[in-house]
């Protein structure tokens, strides 16, 4: 029986909770570590595959990987940045793009069934490395007062308010930005996993109760979530890679 009595288990924090895989010198290496280790493996052995020996007539697996190349440095960092600030920023963001995509999908394979960006430490991680090219850079370019003024939007012409107008873009700059460019990806994976878990279970449970009418119900709309959660998950590696090309254009940008 579960808590609620009713003997649904109920899903909540426990499904994002996961024992050791096993232990090394009291590093404990778990699933999710697993996923996200396995994430890099299939990001970097596709793409690997795919470019490691290009063919002028490409096959389907290198048609493919330039068709997803393509989609972010031309759908994404040139529409933000232009081709001439964003070129050298392409490898990042296809980087990030793909091993986004693919620690979200680790959602809805069969015995995988986790998001590995419903782990908030996944996300503050990737945020914090966007963080740490556009800040520097920030500086890089415009120089230590320049930065500043970029950072804060400062502007005299705005009279006896350009300073509250400067705390406020500060704060927003260099503590909000990083902070909601991560819980953005986490919320979303959070939420959707959740939902994922509920139906699947309540479908399991139901089908072990007189209610087996509802089991289908139930069954259709796990059916239902998981198409969806295909399109949250693409939806949301393309959002974060848009904001973090959105910041280090910002910091390119010049100062107005």
């Amino acid at each position: 029986m579960s808590d609620n009595g009713c003997g649904f288990p109920a899903p909540g924090l426990h499904s994002f909770l996961f024992k050791p895989l096993f232990t090394v010198g009291g590093f404990e290496f778990n699933k999710v570590m697993l996923l996200a280790l396995l994430t890099t493996l299939v990001v970097v052995s596709v793409f690997y595959a795919a470019f490691g020996k290009a063919k002028v007539v490409p096959g389907k697996l290198q048609l493919a990987a330039e068709a997803g190349y393509d989609f972010v440095r031309r759908g994404i960092v040139y529409e933000t940045m232009g081709k001439k600030e964003g070129e050298k920023y392409v490898p990042l963001m296809v980087s990030l793009f793909f091993f986004i995509w693919i620690m979200n999908i680790w959602s809805v394979v069969p015995l995988t069934q986790f998001p590995v960006a419903s782990i908030f430490a996944y996300p503050v991680v990737l945020a914090a490395i966007v963080y740490l090219i556009w800040v520097p850079l920030t500086f890089k370019r415009h120089g230590f007062v320049g930065g500043w003024k970029n950072i804060t939007g400062y502007d005299s012409s705005l009279g006896p308010i350009k300073w509250l107008v400067s705390f406020i873009e500060f704060f927003s700059n260099l503590l909000v930005r990083p902070f909601t460019h991560a819980v953005r990806l986490f919320a979303n994976m959070f939420a959707g996993h959740l939902m994922l878990v509920m139906f699947t279970v309540a479908s399991w449970y139901l089908l072990n109760s007189w209610m087996i009418p509802a089991a289908g119900v139930s069954f259709v709309m796990t059916m239902v979530m998981i198409l969806f959660e295909l399109f949250v998950q693409a939806v949301q590696a393309y959002v974060f890679v848009l904001l973090a090309s959105s910041y280090i254009q910002g910091a390119l940008a010049e100062h107005h």
